[in-house]
């Protein structure tokens, strides 16, 4: 393989260094990608039984229009999808176009004006935070009272200062599984089920409702199968496989999703409406290729951080480190290295490689935001994509790769474009 990778290192002009480095890296990485597949085995053989055991049939993949009344695929998908995570009942559905959504209707659905809610993780990310606590029109400014752990560092949030937000007794808890734009690590699901725990302890009536955006399918269990309420995610994230065009989810207890479903729709109309128009094919192809997908984008991730700590940079998580999400954290120090870090990613993408990343305004952000995304899905940072705050201390967060060889290539331009910026030399590609 290291013959291959110089081969295309020739093709693409690599710098000698960044070829160097990485040779070293496919060496760490190897055994890590083993690591990985052999349990993208045990999640995939999951999900396979459950569509074994689901009885699908061509009238399942049609979809729906109008209001959608008994559209049996969006029924079969929504069952399928809450086995998958660990959950009694889900909702599934186009009308949810983002993670963000449907946690803001999720969180709305059970917090009423003088209710209190408090996020144990940390502070969200900031459009979240933004919907939550921020806005003039945010769950605060309607009358919720928050609080909010604060945790910067370390594998988890202090126990005291978890156990002193729970002494004010919240109504619903939140977890955010994924680190964000934070310098905290992100959470296993053993991690989450001792946050729950801790809740069931100080504050037993509390609804525990996790953000498992980009989580789902990188352990065997969910975190609903370690006692969280509720789980909300995107489904042009981890579970739509690269394939779903658009959708977010709430799965968990019944009686939780019933009343977010009330909250999207209408009271007493609830899950029996919502077209699906011609995405039920997609929506169940992407759940079935899904553990596949994500094991790939594990293994890109695996391969950046070893070729990103051989060239002296932090990387968070360490090749063939316990992964919780897909996201790679690299701390490059300047804003000119995440510059060039993000056009290297942006010209090996597939759609807009000629596209120029700029730092910009993006909504419910405080700083500028320098981005590089050209998948076929706009949106789906499965398909590979980097985003990073303008701001103290430079990182940049790789995220996705449904094909381990895109990549690796992807990284080693990236890394390329720093070393031709730092040295002043001429792009080839």
């Amino acid at each position: 393989m290291v013959d291959r990778l110089r081969a295309a290192a020739k093709l693409f002009g690599f710098t000698p260094r960044v070829v160097d480095a990485a040779e070293s890296a496919l060496a760490l990485a190897l055994p890590a990608w083993r690591d990985r597949d052999a349990k993208a085995f045990e999640i995939s053989a999951k999900v396979i039984g459950a569509f074994a055991q689901a009885g699908l049939n061509e009238g399942h993949l049609t979809g729906s229009t109008g209001y959608g009344y008994h559209d049996r695929g969006r029924e079969a998908y929504e069952s399928l999808f809450a086995r998958l995570m660990d959950a009694d009942a889900s909702i599934a559905r186009l009308q949810l176009a983002s993670g963000t959504q449907a946690i803001v209707v999720t969180l709305s659905a059970l917090l009423d004006a003088g209710g209190r809610f408090c996020s144990v993780t940390g502070r969200p990310y900031d459009t979240l935070r933004m919907a939550l606590v921020d806005h003039p029109r945010s769950l605060v400014a309607r009358g919720v009272k928050y609080d909010e752990v604060p945790w910067t560092d370390g594998p988890a949030p202090a126990a005291h200062d978890v156990a002193a937000a729970l002494d004010r007794v919240p109504d619903v808890v939140f977890v955010q599984r994924s680190r964000g734009y934070a310098p905290r690590p992100s959470l296993d699901v053993a991690a989450i089920g001792a946050l729950v725990a801790a809740v069931r302890e100080r504050a037993p009536n509390a609804i525990v409702v996790v953000d498992n955006c980009y989580g789902e399918f990188v352990e065997p269990v969910e975190p609903c199968a370690v006692g969280a309420h509720a789980v909300v995610g995107s489904l042009i994230k981890n579970p739509g496989g690269g394939v779903a065009v658009s959708g977010a989810y709430v799965a968990g207890r019944a009686e939780i999703v019933e009343r977010v479903a009330e909250r999207i729709f209408a009271p007493g109309i609830g899950a029996a409406i919502g077209p699906t128009l011609d995405t039920s094919r997609w929506f169940f192809a992407g759940l079935h290729r899904a553990p596949r997908a994500v094991a790939e984008s594990l293994k890109t991730m695996d391969f950046a951080a070893a070729l990103f700590a051989e060239l002296g940079y932090e990387t968070e998580p360490a090749c063939g480190a316990a992964r919780t999400d897909i996201i790679q954290a690299i701390r490059l120090g300047s804003p000119e290295k995440l510059k060039a870090f993000a056009r290297g990613v942006q010209r090996m993408l597939p759609v807009n490689s000629r596209a120029l990343p700029e730092p910009g305004p993006v909504p419910g952000y405080a700083d500028p935001v320098l981005m590089a995304d050209g998948a076929f899905v706009a949106g789906s940072t499965l398909e590979l994509s980097c985003d990073a705050p303008m701001r103290a201390p430079y990182e940049v967060y790789l995220q996705g790769g449904l094909d381990v060889a895109h990549g690796v290539l992807v990284a080693m331009n990236a890394a390329s474009d720093i070393e031709r910026a730092s040295g002043g030399l001429e792009r080839t590609l």
